[in-house]
């Protein structure tokens, strides 16, 4: 897609798109560790694969981020959407914004950078690559 027809879309859009990508990476990266039981790979991609998580992945990418990827968090953080009991309204706007910047980078064809935001908060987050 060209970034005018990404710009078109919804933050949310960008955000469902996101949602997908991260957990296909998450559930890659564990696969590739050796995890071979379902239920172990389930127990560990849901650890991460949820808005509390992700509310926290996207903090330790402060200042890892360029103000363009700020940008897109933020434009994904203040869009207006329903929050599920479960979880805080600041911790699932976090979280909204971490996935429609996956899913905006992922649209822009900019794997190399989604390889990289996966791999330092893989680093500061203690796991193996």
């Amino acid at each position: 897609m060209e970034n005018k027809e990404i710009n078109s879309l919804s933050p949310l859009v960008w955000a469902y798109l996101g949602d997908a990508v991260f957990e296909l990476m998450v559930r890659a990266h564990l696969v590739r560790q050796g995890w071979q039981k379902l239920e172990d790979l389930h127990r560990q991609t849901t650890a991460l694969v949820n808005a509390g998580a992700q509310a926290d992945l996207l903090q330790s990418l402060h200042g890892f981020l360029s103000v363009d990827e700020e940008d897109l968090v933020r434009r994904g953080r203040n869009m207006k959407s329903q929050v599920p009991k479960n979880i805080s309204m600041g911790e699932y706007r976090l979280s909204t914004g971490f996935e429609a910047l996956l899913g905006y980078l992922y649209l822009s064809g900019k794997q190399e950078r989604l390889a990289e935001i996966f791999a330092y908060l893989l680093e500061v987050r203690g796991h193996e690559k």
